[in-house]
Parts: C-alpha cells; structure tokens; sequence
C-alpha cells in the first residue's frame, strides 16, 4: 500500500477539506441543532486542519506524520 500512497496528495486532500468545512453553509436549523451543527464544523475544521498541516513520510511501511503544536512564535 505504501508504494502507492502520494503522501503530499493525501496532505493537500486533507487542506481542501479544512477549507471546505470553512465554506460549509449552515443548514436551515436552528436553536440546539443549529449550535451542534456549528460545534461539528469546529471539530471537523480541527481535525482536517492538524493532518493537513502535517509532514509526512512513510518509514519502514508505517505513514509517520508529524504536526508541529508549539505555538507560531515558537516554532524553529
């Protein structure tokens, strides 16, 4: 499988669906549903976000990512 994987493709995917989440227009809900919705979307956005910031290798068969979470005037 790892012969096959494009891990700077399977990054970028992950940066458009961050963006795409960004984009989503809200349903027409409203009240709890409306806020489950928007809380969903932040987690998504989370979750997307973190892997398309990543840098990824495969070593050894194993897909390795690595996601720098310092801060952005920590980071080296």
């Amino acid at each position: 499988m790892a012969d096959g994987l494009d891990v700077d493709a399977m990054l970028a995917r992950f940066r458009d669906r961050a963006a795409s989440v960004k984009r989503r227009p809200l349903p027409p809900v409203a009240g709890d549903e409306r806020r489950k919705f928007q809380d969903q979307a932040k987690v998504d956005f989370l979750d997307f976000a973190i892997i398309g910031d990543a840098v990824g290798v495969v070593e050894n068969g194993f897909l390795v990512l690595r996601v720098d979470l310092r801060p952005a005037d920590q980071r080296g």
